[in-house]
């Protein structure tokens, strides 16, 4: 795999070593201490010396050193020199129900004692290598907020002693949704980075679907996993139109769909048809049938418009949110009109205080007021959206747009 620059490869390579640590001591803090102290040591080493063959495996075994080296300094402690031990033989590819590290430990750090939020924030970070704000962005809440989550979310579990174990197979469905959870968000951030200087990043977006294929692959009988699969596939088969050669950002309207991957489109489909043959439909088959019938038009005049809002409509009352609510008003803004998508963008206000923090939904909102005619409100919509959290990409767009609307309020006046 190649990667854009030294920050990149230790955030990529970063949860498989912890992971991989972690399944060997079952310490989650000696992980994260052993890999901080080996990126560190690569930083230095690889601008002077250069990048090595394999930049995962020296981490990891940079890593392991460090581990070791910290287990020996307290080695009166049995169970420090059992893990010692366990570093310092040759690494066992044992065969566990969860055969992939990093997997297995987003099924450990998904603890039931956690809330649903402080498991995905807290797997998001330790395992998946996001920084806060870009899991704050996610969640649309400050950063200092999601700081102050994850951080609690490590307390409880030391105040609790609750021992971040490989959970057995019984216990695996009941953790499911946030494993599937943490899967899509890992997922979704390279597909649309929420911070940044790039729209997309190939390689979250990579991990995402190898993610996604190993839980399919883990639990077989689980309909949602498959229907994940699919989402993700049909989703990234388009990742190749939605920035120009310029690097701005091209509407999904504006794709030129001969560019797409039909073999991601393809096989998206038909596993959609086979998982929901399985009569158990859940909101990530749901979603996955959303991004499909987008995927599947040959046109953006030929996506199926009505079909999309009747699914979100279903969506809305097996998993509502905030996302989920904006993405309806668009879509219905498609069927019935600008005035109808405004009225639902009003609704989503009201319900979710947090899409005042989400750039996408002032945007949504200053598109339906340009093309009622109210350029003032449309203005303003945008001014908004600019405060919000997100990537330059996103924000070129949305200054873009903003220029055009004081060019044509000029124009306006000019006429008058």
């Amino acid at each position: 795999m190649e990667y854009a620059s030294i920050d990149e490869i230790i955030r990529v390579e970063g949860g498989r070593v912890v992971a991989t640590l972690f399944r060997m001591t079952g310490q989650l803090e000696l992980a994260e201490d052993a890999f901080g102290e080996a990126a560190i040591e690569a930083v230095t080493h690889w601008q002077s010396e250069g990048l090595p063959e394999r930049p995962g495996a020296w981490l990891t075994t940079v890593a392991r050193r460090k581990a070791l080296d910290m287990l020996r300094r307290e080695a009166r402690r049995p169970e420090r020199e059992e893990m010692a031990i366990a570093l310092a033989a040759p690494v066992d590819l044992d065969v566990h129900t969860v055969r992939d590290d990093q997997l297995r430990l987003i099924f450990t750090a998904c603890h039931p004692a956690l809330s649903d939020e402080a498991r995905v924030a807290l797997t998001l970070r330790l395992v998946c290598g996001l920084t806060v704000d870009e899991i704050a962005a996610v969640f649309l809440v400050p950063e200092a907020t999601m700081s102050k989550r994850i951080t609690r979310a490590k307390a409880k579990l030391r105040a609790n002693r609750i021992g971040l174990r490989i959970p057995l197979d019984g216990e695996l469905p009941a953790r499911l949704a946030v494993v599937s959870s943490v899967v899509e968000v890992v997922f979704t951030t390279g597909h649309h980075s929420p911070t940044g200087q790039a729209l997309t990043r190939v390689d979250l977006m990579d991990e995402g679907v190898r993610l996604a294929r190993l839980l399919a692959g883990l639990m077989p009988d689980e309909p949602e996993c498959h229907g994940m699969v699919s989402l993700l596939l049909s989703t990234r088969a388009r990742q190749a139109t939605r920035v120009d050669i310029d690097g701005s950002a091209v509407l999904l309207a504006d794709a030129d769909r001969s560019l797409w991957d039909r073999d991601d489109i393809d096989e998206a489909i038909d596993l959609l048809e086979r998982t929901l043959r399985a009569g158990r439909v859940g909101p990530i088959q749901i979603r996955a049938a959303i991004s499909c019938l987008h995927s599947h038009a040959s046109s953006a005049a030929d996506t199926d418009w009505p079909q999309i809002v009747q699914l979100y409509d279903m969506l809305t009352m097996v998993a509502p949110s905030p996302i989920v609510a904006v993405n309806r008003a668009v879509a219905l803004a498609e069927v019935e009109g600008a005035t109808a998508g405004l009225e639902a963008l009003d609704a989503v206000q009201a319900s979710f205080a947090s899409v005042e923090r989400w750039h996408l939904f002032h945007a949504a909102r200053a598109e339906f007021l340009r093309r009622l005619g109210d350029l003032r409100g449309s203005a303003d919509a945008l001014d908004a959206a600019v405060e919000c959290p997100h990537n330059d990409v996103d924000d070129r767009l949305l200054r873009q747009r903003r220029a055009a609307l004081d060019l044509a309020s000029g124009a306006s006046v000019e006429a008058e």
